[in-house]
């Protein structure tokens, strides 16, 4: 157990590490020739990446049957939340300067960014009802909310797709990994799904 408390502290500052080094670069003055692309870039890569790592704690805890893993998702989720609300600060705060007007037509008008407001939204409403209070009071719907997940790393993944103007490749391998993390998903509840169809006398004993 403490060594698990140990692993989870490591965790917390490792996922910290980024927006702490955005801070010093921002103070020193080492954010290149543009600091709000810089600032976009950074924050925008980094919600993205805690967002991929957060879907795989899953699919790892069950390949390796290591289930405290399973403590740290909320914590690297609503990292990833933080670095996305980060992300979305930039730009309202330091590139669009509060207008909310021109913020608006944007969403309507720029598909990157309507997926990816969309996105926000969805992460939103997964963070404000990741607490136990809420889990409690959702119950079995509480799984099926934040399922949603999966279309948020999805409009993640697009945003930065179409934002990117040459250069697809890194886009193409977020993609790549969220994909495989859905395959893996759904042969899990396939496999799930028959093993609990089957009689008991045939269900394998490594799954019994």
């Amino acid at each position: 157990m403490r060594g698990f408390r140990v692993f989870k502290a490591v965790v917390f500052v490792l996922a910290a590490l980024p927006a702490v080094a955005l801070a010093v670069d921002g103070f020193r003055g080492n954010l290149t020739a543009d600091p709000i692309e810089e600032i976009t870039h950074r924050t925008g890569w980094w919600a993205i990446t805690l967002l991929m790592v957060t879907l795989s704690v899953t699919p790892i805890r069950r390949f390796t049957g290591w289930n405290p893993l399973v403590k740290v998702r909320r914590m690297l989720g609503l990292y990833a939340f933080f670095y996305v609300t980060l992300h979305l600060l930039t730009y309202v705060v330091l590139d669009l300067f509060f207008a909310f007007d021109i913020l608006l037509e944007d969403i309507a008008k720029r598909p990157y960014i309507t997926v990816g407001f969309a996105g926000f939204l969805m992460l939103l409403a997964l963070a404000v009802t990741s607490t136990k209070g809420w889990i409690r009071r959702l119950g079995k719907r509480w799984q099926r909310l934040h399922q949603l997940v999966y279309v948020a790393a999805l409009a993640g993944v697009v945003h930065f797709y179409w934002q990117v103007k040459a250069d697809t490749r890194e886009p193409l391998i977020y993609a790549g990994v969220l994909l495989v993390l859905l395959v893996a998903r759904l042969r899990f509840r396939v496999r799930t799904r028959d093993r609990a169809r089957m009689p008991p006398h045939e269900v394998p004993e490594a799954a019994a």
